[in-house]
């Protein structure tokens, strides 16, 4: 089941990155992309024809992206990972992204809930994008406000914690 959520986030990363240039250059890493394409159908057992269109100097270092942090070995499960690429996706707007990332979601155990909750959050933090940018509204400003917020904030958090 590892394996089909590692390949559905794939699946969904490569569609996104289809605008990823890669930071390192083929030659660098010393991989080929036919060896690259190998080592997809190693891993999952097959290629998806996306991953053929993708320019061939790029997808070594892509699947090596990807790969490195689709892996177990990072700070996010593989749930919250499949949350947040629904959320993207759900404002980029990728339909294909979408349908992708909302399976490797459930499939990493999302309920109906956290996948509204997570599209919500994005629609949420789009809207208040606009609303700051459409006004100029000034970031040091705002980071001054927010700042204060968070002190105050604090305060309250330790008067709660200690039973005041």
């Amino acid at each position: 089941m590892t394996a089909t959520i590692r390949s559905l986030t794939f699946a969904a990363a490569m569609a996104v990155t289809v605008v990823f240039q890669g930071h390192v250059a083929a030659e660098e890493m010393a991989v080929s992309a036919d060896e690259t394409i190998a080592d997809i159908e190693k891993s999952w057992g097959f290629v998806p024809g996306f991953v053929k269109a993708f320019p061939p100097a790029a997808l070594p270092g892509a699947w090596a992206e990807l790969k490195a942090l689709e892996g177990e070995n990072t700070a996010l499960s593989a749930k919250e990972k499949a949350l947040i690429a629904v959320g993207v996706a759900a404002q980029i707007p990728c339909q294909y992204c979408v349908w992708i990332d909302t399976r490797s979601a459930y499939l990493a155990g999302a309920t109906d809930q956290e996948v509204q909750e997570a599209v919500a959050m994005a629609a949420i933090v789009r809207h208040w994008s606009t609303v700051l940018h459409g006004n100029q509204i000034d970031f040091a400003e705002l980071q001054q406000e927010f700042a204060e917020f968070d002190k105050a904030a604090m305060e309250m958090r330790t008067k709660t914690m200690a039973g005041q």
